[in-house]
């Protein structure tokens, strides 16, 4: 075999590395081992679970209408009375943008990523929960369309958990809820 043979042959197998690099990259599945995972349909489009800062995030939830409040009145990560945006996941954002949308209903946020939360994978530090207010608009539309896991949980047709911890939803997004990737902004 030729030098030149050779190098065009690698060439090719390094572009078509780059090629499947960049579509892993894009994919809308359920990260592996979670809930939603099973008979997820990937959708391409920006990351997923890229990271987002607190501005990122509020102008999103501004944007569609989305309020959010704070015991503390601030938005510092590692101020547990504070309610911080900081480092979310896109899904996230993407799924409470898409909840609001389902259901017509307001949604308050109370409570993101900052410290004071449970630890775990699929925590609010790392992005995948976040906390809204009670209000019978919002518990009407959850218990009455998502299917019912018993112990106040209630799972979305896309794998996302509601718990109703007693004054708040405290909600699990492993994808964005349904959303399509012409609406990611």
């Amino acid at each position: 075999m030729s030098r030149r043979t050779a190098a065009t042959g690698l060439g090719v197998v390094m572009l078509a590395a780059a090629a499947l690099v960049a579509a892993a990259g894009t994919s809308y599945a359920a990260p592996p081992g979670s809930p939603g995972a099973a008979g997820s349909a990937p959708r391409t489009g920006p990351g997923l679970f890229a990271k987002l800062t607190h501005a990122q995030a509020t102008a999103k939830f501004r944007a569609a209408g989305i309020s959010w409040s704070s015991s503390g009145g601030c938005s510092d990560r590692n101020n547990a009375t504070c309610t911080s945006f900081d480092q979310i996941n896109s899904a996230t954002v993407d799924g409470v943008i898409t909840l609001k949308g389902a259901t017509g209903c307001a949604i308050n946020l109370t409570g993101g990523t900052e410290t004071g939360h449970a630890s775990g994978t699929y925590s609010h530090w790392n992005g995948y929960k976040v906390d809204f207010s009670l209000s019978s608009c919002l518990t009407n539309y959850i218990t009455g369309t998502f299917t019912s896991l018993g112990g106040s949980k209630w799972r979305s047709a896309g794998g996302n958990v509601y718990y109703k911890e007693g004054n708040h939803w405290d909600v699990t997004y492993y994808n964005c809820g349904g959303c399509v990737a012409a609406d990611r902004r």
